[in-house]
């Protein structure tokens, strides 16, 4: 007998697989990535008991406080969220390997002479605002190809693709083309061919538009509220919109 968080979860897969078939993709290649922001450290062992091995967060502390409660259990982390420079080193602190929020050279500098000075190297997408929103985080598309090329220069960061956010409506004539800009965006900056540069990510699609992203050609999807639940404040407090 399944609980509920296994049943959510099998039912997301079988979403998953459904979009992949009617897109003619193969679903091995969406990952399901579980973000656990507000979601306790409980509920979290049980997903990943479950099976699932990838999980992120959108805000340091919440990160901080799950690390040790849940390093028993293997996983992969990602960051999802806005990061600011002044948390980079407790970003490191906490076995992050894919900083999917990438977009300002500010802070790519100082991730990756942190970086440098740990020896280590970290896996990032870069965040495109595709929806054109003042409130959203990330590059304005024209800003792209010329920051892929300078973060390209910094040894210790690796650029593995995109991600966006789409617009927080259920409209999908307004969500698809948020999508449809990152992969194009994607084959503009692969046929670049800049050396040490992936485009292999995508990271588009939530709970209620992961179909339309994934038509789309998205490789990861974010799903949370469909597998652990609705939250008691909206999906845009925990994106660290601008004000």
């Amino acid at each position: 007998m399944k609980t509920e968080l296994e049943q959510n979860i099998l039912n997301i897969k079988k979403r998953i697989q459904s979009a992949c078939l009617l897109s003619g993709r193969d679903p091995a290649e969406v990952k399901l990535l579980l973000a656990t922001k507000t979601v306790s450290t409980q509920r979290i062992s049980e997903a990943l008991l479950a099976g699932e091995t990838l999980i992120a967060e959108n805000k340091i502390q919440e990160l901080k406080e799950k690390f040790h409660p849940l390093s028993a259990i293997p996983h992969t982390n990602h960051f999802i969220g806005h990061l600011q420079t002044n948390k980079v080193k407790d970003l490191l602190k906490y076995n992050v390997s894919c900083l999917q929020s990438l977009d300002n050279m500010d802070l790519a500098h100082k991730l990756n002479n942190r970086l440098s000075l740990e020896d280590k190297k970290m896996d990032v997408l870069i965040q495109v605002n595709t929806s054109a929103e003042q409130s959203k985080f990330g590059l304005l598309p024209q800003e792209l190809a010329s920051f892929v090329e300078e973060v390209s220069t910094l040894e210790h960061l690796q650029v593995k693709g995109l991600m966006t956010i789409g617009l927080f409506t259920q409209d999908p004539l307004k969500i698809r083309p948020c999508f449809s800009l990152l992969k194009e965006l994607q084959q503009q900056i692969a046929a670049e061919n800049i050396p040490g540069v992936q485009m292999h990510e995508l990271s588009m699609g939530m709970s209620g538009d992961l179909e339309i992203a994934i038509q789309e050609g998205a490789t990861i999807i974010r799903v949370g509220t469909a597998i652990f639940g609705k939250r008691a404040t909206p999906d845009s407090y925990y994106w660290n919109e601008k004000p």
